[in-house]
């Protein structure tokens, strides 16, 4: 490679690499140095603290009780988001076939949540769920149900952010979902049909499942890196109430940064949700990614 050439490069790639350095990692940088701080928005030193604010953060109540939220969230979103999606998909790829229209406006129904803003939804969600003036208890009350508190029961708050959760994510699955059942070869289903899986289970189990595997592959990060970065609507509904019982590791890292200045525990809890997102991505990838079949 001539000087030329190396100039051309630098040039093309130059300003892509500075901002990447600049603006990510850089700052990914300071972080990780600041977990180990007891430094704080607007302070005139900082302290080097070890791992204190690793053990604040494990050892206390309010630290456990958010990453068991975030983790029961997860638990919850991320299988019904995606076997919803893919369950949405595969009806309306086969409605598609004779009713095209109506499939057409079916994909703008789910897709909805997906291209709105998050919380003007999450302000939607509060309305529809007023204890007394929601249209959902409304319905409840004159189906003779009971008309639960639905964000402001602790046994129940965090439930019913998940339910949302999931309803915000299945349209976004759905659309990669479908892109994969139209990427499937229908040659292969009529190879199946010879060997006698013509239709049902079978014809799921044996063509539609193993070609959707990078596909799912995708859709499980996609929607793990999501359901833990849950954010909007517990900030704009809860606040990670009542009694911090809907209180994630996103929220206590904004409140423990934003609320109380507090930069170095922030960025202790920054440093965890970082690596326990790197840790679930990389066991979905090893666990799904052996039975995927790459075309």
């Amino acid at each position: 490679m001539n000087r030329r050439e190396s100039l051309t490069n630098l040039v093309l790639a130059g300003p892509a690499a500075l901002a990447l350095v600049l603006f990510i990692f850089l700052p990914v940088a300071v972080v990780f140095v600041l977990a180990f701080t007891d430094y704080q928005i607007g302070a005139p030193g900082m302290g080097w603290v070890g791992l204190d604010n690793f053990s604040k953060l494990f050892g206390s109540r309010l630290g456990r009780n958010a990453i068991l939220n975030t983790l029961t969230y997860v638990a919850i979103v991320i299988p019904a988001s995606v076997g919803l999606g893919l369950l949405v998909a595969l009806g309306l790829h086969a409605l598609a076939r004779s009713l095209p229209r109506i499939a057409a406006i079916l994909k703008a129904v789910y897709f909805l949540p997906v291209a709105a803003t998050l919380v003007a939804m999450a302000v939607s969600w509060q309305m529809l769920l007023h204890p007394s003036l929601g249209l959902v208890n409304g319905w409840a009350s004159a189906l003779g149900l009971p008309a639960p508190l639905w964000l402001s029961d602790r046994s129940l708050v965090l439930y019913t952010l998940a339910g949302i959760g999931v309803w915000q994510t299945v349209g976004y699955n759905m659309v990669l979902f479908l892109a994969g059942l139209a990427a499937i070869q229908p040659a292969l289903y009529d190879a199946a049909e010879v060997d006698g899986a013509s239709r049902g289970w079978s014809r799921f189990w044996l063509v539609t499942w193993p070609m959707l595997g990078p596909t799912t592959l995708f859709v499980l990060v996609v929607t793990a890196a999501s359901a833990f970065r849950v954010f909007e609507t517990v900030a704009t509904l809860t606040k990670g109430g009542p009694a911090f019982a809907s209180d994630t590791i996103v929220y206590a890292l904004y409140r423990e940064g934003f609320v109380y200045f507090k930069a170095g525990y922030a960025s202790a809890i920054t440093v965890v949700f970082f690596i326990a997102l790197l840790l679930l991505t990389a066991l979905q990838v090893w666990v799904v990614e052996r039975k995927v079949h790459y075309r």
